[in-house]
C-alpha cells in the first residue's frame, strides 16, 4: 500500500467528493458555452487543472484550490448556480 493512501483522513475524502461535485458542475456548466471551439477549450483547462492539482494531499490548500477553482467557474460561466461550499 502507498504511503500517501496511510495518510488520507475522512477530511481528505470528503474533499475529494467535493472535488468530484465541482468537476461534474464544471462539465455540465460548460454545456451551456454555444461556441463548439470555446467549449471544447474550456474542458480541456477544467481537465487540466483538476489534474495539475491531483495529488495535493494538504487539507487547506486543498480547501482554497476548491475555493478558488468555485471562483472561477462562475467567473468564466456566470450563468451557472454552485452549491454553497460547506466548510
Amino acid at each position: 500500500m502507498p504511503a500517501l493512501a496511510q495518510q488520507l483522513t475522512l477530511k481528505h475524502f470528503i474533499l475529494k467528493q467535493r472535488a468530484i461535485n465541482l468537476y461534474r458542475q464544471a462539465i455540465r456548466a460548460s454545456r451551456a458555452i454555444p461556441d463548439v471551439r470555446a467549449r471544447k477549450e474550456t474542458l480541456m483547462w477544467i481537465r487540466s487543472e483538476f489534474e495539475r492539482n491531483r495529488h495535493v494531499s494538504d487539507v487547506g490548500l486543498i480547501e482554497d484550490i476548491l475555493a478558488s477553482g468555485r471562483r472561477d467557474l462562475k467567473q468564466i460561466l456566470p450563468t451557472i448556480s454552485l452549491p454553497v461550499s460547506h466548510m
